[in-house]
């Protein structure tokens, strides 16, 4: 089966920084641009370099924050990861997308010394429904773009501007390499964005994301993301598109999305 992206080779050097180059497939074409990928395979595939830079077993990811510099090129790019903050207990890890010589993306990402906490664990968001109780949702194929078709979604509930949607891809993130539920479930995370619209498709007005922050209270597991989802727009040209985020086993963290509205030609 088709993957997402296809690697053309990875280099190390003496500092110990990766650079990845890469080539997207049809399955990562965005929604607002045929030429562009969508930001959800885009942030998978940072997240799939991530996942193998300078692994350490008593570590892991708990928050990646991406800023989104400009569209996204499909076809060749590459992805550069550096540490920027060594530390026996956290570190700071920078990810550069770069395309036809200009920077798409840069994310930088916390990755935290873990321990055990039982004895104070506490969480307020609550469990939402089985994703395979839910009924198929077609309606999110309103939006165009390889990505979009790549991925199974269900519903229990939504609205404009409110709802509860499942993803799942049956695609891996690379071409020939496994794919980890961390990788495959935060490649579909940006999709958020495009599931409660306040406006019907196609929209009279536009509205990208400029980031996508991710935090996370524990690792995903499984193949279905949930997201618990809601949209604002301001009045003043600004909106925000806010998540807790499900697998299998309840929520697991919060996504959100700043949004520049801006009226469609």
């Amino acid at each position: 089966m088709a993957a997402y992206y296809q690697l053309i080779e990875r280099n190390i050097d003496s500092t110990g920084k990766v650079t990845a180059h890469y080539r997207s497939t049809i399955l990562a074409q965005g929604a607002w641009n045929e030429h562009e990928q969508h930001m959800a395979p885009a942030t998978g595939i940072i997240c799939a370099e991530l996942d193998r830079f300078m692994p350490r077993q008593d570590m892991r990811i708990g928050r990646i924050s991406l800023d989104i510099l400009g569209l996204i090129p499909a076809g060749e790019f590459s992805i550069t990861t550096k540490v920027i903050r060594p530390g026996k207990t956290i570190e700071l890890i920078e990810s550069e997308m770069m395309a036809g010589g200009k920077m798409c993306v840069v994310a930088r990402t916390w990755r935290m010394i873990t321990q055990n906490s039982q004895l104070i664990k506490g969480l307020e968001d609550t469990d939402t429904s089985d994703p395979e109780s839910a009924q198929i949702w077609e309606g999110i194929r309103q939006w165009p773009g390889g990505y979009i078709q790549s991925i199974e979604a269900r519903s229990h509930q939504r609205r404009a501007g409110k709802g509860i949607v499942w993803l799942r891809t049956q695609h891996d993130m690379v071409e020939a390499e496994p794919t980890s539920d961390f990788v495959r479930l935060m490649g579909m995370v940006d999709t958020a964005n495009g599931i409660v619209p306040r406006q019907e498709i196609p929209c009279n007005w536009g509205f990208p994301n400029l980031d996508l922050q991710i935090h996370m209270h524990r690792l995903p597991q499984g193949q279905w993301l949930g997201l618990e989802t809601v949209q604002q727009y301001g009045e003043d040209g600004i909106g925000l598109t806010s998540s807790v985020l499900h697998d299998i086993d309840g929520p697991f963290g919060r996504s959100e999305q700043i949004l520049t509205l801006r009226p469609m030609a």
